[in-house]
């Protein structure tokens, strides 16, 4: 796939960072054509998508590149995009990422080895794990993120950069499903996103965000 040279814009200042939604074991039924999402005034397209992935870059072209048929269409641009991403880009979305801490009353032992591994990781790699955990239920989660965290440290720098591109683009592809879901199912009915709670009030309040299927604190 061509690398195609792209201008990047300024990046997201941190206190405008949108929330990143949850991740789920399984993405709703997609909606047949994302109506709304070509049609949504493109800053607030935009918005949101930047709670699906961190790039500018990446949420630019997906805007740009409106209407898309179906949603087939848009994920497969939305892959594009991810492939596409240069080292800075990838950098940028990282950095947006939040680290992964456990549910509320989780045992101490666990707290402690998830911290250790964390730690662990972002002294080899400099930045935050990241790991797809679509599919996988709620209870598998720590086992995943300690067992992705403990096999990836054996990496090199380089190897490990592109099996994190590969886990962001998986994370912006499921949240980007049920994005687009929000979208078109926006109960206000007029596509604009006004109503409390939509998927145009996204990431408007600080504090807590739901990622990597637990609670994380910005």
């Amino acid at each position: 796939m061509s690398r195609e040279s792209h201008r990047r814009g300024h990046t997201l200042p941190p206190h405008r960072l949108p929330h990143l939604p949850e991740q789920k074991s399984a993405a709703p039924s997609p909606p047949a054509r994302p109506e709304r999402f070509n049609t949504a005034p493109a800053d607030t397209v935009e918005r949101a998508l930047l709670t699906c992935c961190r790039s500018l870059r990446w949420a630019h072209r997906l805007v740009e590149h409106r209407p898309y048929p179906d949603l087939d269409a848009l994920l497969a641009a939305a892959d594009e995009a991810a492939y596409d991403l240069t080292p800075a880009d990838l950098a940028e979305a990282l950095a947006g990422e939040s680290l992964t801490l456990l549910p509320d009353g989780a045992y101490s032992a666990a707290h402690t080895a998830l911290s250790a591994a964390h730690a662990a990781y972002e002294s080899r790699f400099g930045h935050v794990f990241v790991i797809c955990l679509d599919g996988f239920a709620p209870d598998e989660a720590l086992d995943q993120v300690l067992a992705g965290i403990r096999s990836r440290l054996a990496n090199d720098p380089e190897e490990e950069r592109v099996l994190a591109a590969e886990e962001l683009r998986r994370l912006a592809r499921g949240r980007l499903t049920r994005l687009a879901n929000m979208f078109e199912t926006d109960r206000d009915g007029d596509g604009d996103g006004s109503g409390d709670g939509s998927w145009a009030d996204m990431g408007e309040e600080p504090g807590i965000v739901e990622t990597h299927g637990f609670r994380a604190a910005r």
